[in-house]
């Protein structure tokens, strides 16, 4: 079963013989998030295919996450990264892997420093002024604003 990320990657492998309808669940992730694919006759040989993912429709959780967290898409050095702030925590994660942050007070509100390789990098946090639209958050890498990631 792959993913739907632009890039295949592989979740779960089993031989075995699969029913044409059904569900199957499994994890994903460092964090075992539970998905579920589930596969649904339509009509004749036409047959339907829903992911959900901790219970909610894939859209669901997508508006939901988008909601908590932050995401930044770059390359460096020929290498891809997939950069996430989760808001509510203020963990960072890069390519699937929390890194080791190092939070700092500054004049417009905060900065949370950590590395990517030898790439110096930080998520600047300012207030919006703004009560519903928030905090504000910058990926900042080696001195150069990266733009956020539309999902």
């Amino acid at each position: 079963m792959f993913v739907p990320s632009g890039k295949k990657t592989e979740i779960i492998r089993k031989e075995w013989m699969f029913k044409l309808v059904g569900k199957e669940t499994f994890t994903v992730g460092v964090s075992k998030t539970r998905a579920t694919i589930n596969i649904d006759a339509v009509s004749g040989f036409a047959y339907e295919y829903t992911l959900e993912i901790n219970g909610k429709s894939l859209k669901k959780y997508m508006e939901n996450r988008s909601k908590t967290t932050n995401t930044w898409v770059l390359s460096l050095g020929g290498t891809d990264y997939r950069v996430v702030l989760e808001k509510d925590t203020m963990d960072v994660w890069c390519n699937g892997e929390k890194m080791e942050t190092a939070g700092e007070f500054v004049e417009d509100g905060t900065e949370t420093h950590f590395s990517v390789g030898d790439h110096s990098c930080y998520i600047k946090a300012v207030s919006s002024g703004k009560r519903k639209e928030g905090i504000i958050h910058t990926l900042i890498v080696d001195d150069r604003e990266i733009p956020e990631a539309v999902e």
